[in-house]
C-alpha cells in the first residue's frame, strides 16, 4: 500500500512538474505581443524610427481610407511627425500555430497625453516569427467612429 501511495505521488508531482514547464506556444506569443504592443505608441512618439524595431523589414501598414504603406522607409514616413499619443491594446483573440504566424485581433483605445480619449477601434495584426521574435508583418487598424462627411 505504501508502494502504490508513493508512485501515485510520484506520477502527480511529475505530472505537475511537466505541466508548468510545458507552456502553449500561443500563452508565449501572448505575452510577446502584449510587450511589444506597450511600448508601441512610446516608440512611435520618439520620432527616431525607433517604432522599426516592431515591423518586418517587408512590412505594410494597412490604414483606413488610404493605400497600403509597405516597407520601412515608408512606414516610417507614416509614422514621421504624427500626433503624441497613448495607446492600450486589449488582445480578443490570437489566431495561428506560434511557429510561423499568428494573426492578433484587438480592440484599440487612444487618448492624447493628457488622458483625453482621441479615439477607438480595431486592430487585426499579422506577426511574423523571425529570428529576432515576434514581428508585426501586416497591420490593419480602423476607428469605431463614423467617416466625417
Amino acid at each position: 500500500m505504501k508502494n502504490v501511495l508513493a508512485l501515485a505521488m510520484l506520477m502527480a508531482i511529475t505530472l505537475i512538474s511537466k505541466a508548468q514547464t510545458n507552456t502553449d506556444p500561443l500563452q508565449q506569443a501572448r505575452k510577446a505581443i502584449e510587450a511589444s504592443n506597450a511600448i508601441y505608441a512610446d516608440l512611435a512618439n520618439k520620432n527616431d524610427g525607433s517604432i522599426l524595431t516592431r515591423y518586418t523589414d517587408d512590412a505594410c501598414l494597412l490604414p483606413p481610407n488610404s493605400a497600403p504603406v509597405c516597407g520601412k522607409e515608408n512606414i516610417a514616413k507614416f509614422f514621421k511627425d504624427g500626433p503624441k499619443v497613448h495607446v492600450k491594446f486589449t488582445i480578443q483573440h490570437l489566431y495561428g500555430d506560434a511557429s510561423t504566424f499568428i494573426t492578433e485581433e484587438s480592440y484599440y483605445e487612444m487618448t492624447d497625453l493628457n488622458g483625453n480619449k482621441l479615439d477607438e477601434g480595431k486592430v487585426m495584426v499579422v506577426w511574423k516569427n523571425t529570428a529576432d521574435g515576434l514581428k508585426m508583418h501586416r497591420d490593419m487598424f480602423s476607428s469605431n467612429k463614423p467617416v466625417s462627411k
